[in-house]
């Protein structure tokens, strides 16, 4: 696949996800409870309590745009949590998960 069309798949699918997790975060169910409780505290924080708490280590990161970056924190057991820091070293959980599961590189794209 020539260079410039692995850079236009890359941006239609960073596209997406910029469409997608927002919805996804509105459209998830919440108690009400939930609702009110923040999930953003300093990054050192919240990456000190994945790795307490579920023993999650970064494991993939991505830029959101020039004031975020997407990261990705993902244990041995399968969970998972996606977080967005911003340039101000605030991070905020949108979603976590389990059944985590990591893909090989594809063949081409440098990672």
């Amino acid at each position: 696949m020539p260079r410039g069309r692995i850079y236009d798949v890359r941006s239609m699918v960073f596209g997406l996800l910029a469409v997608i997790l927002p919805i996804l975060v509105i459209a998830h169910p919440h108690s009400a409870a939930s609702q009110t409780m923040l999930s953003c505290a300093g990054r050192s924080d919240v990456i000190g309590f994945l790795e307490r708490n579920f023993g999650e280590k970064l494991t993939a990161v991505g830029l959101v745009n020039q004031n975020a970056v997407l990261e990705v924190y993902a244990a041995k057991t399968g969970t998972w949590t996606l977080v967005v820091t911003d340039v101000q070293g605030i991070s905020c959980i949108l979603l976590s998960g389990d059944s985590w599961e990591t893909m090989p590189a594809l063949p081409g794209i440098a990672t």
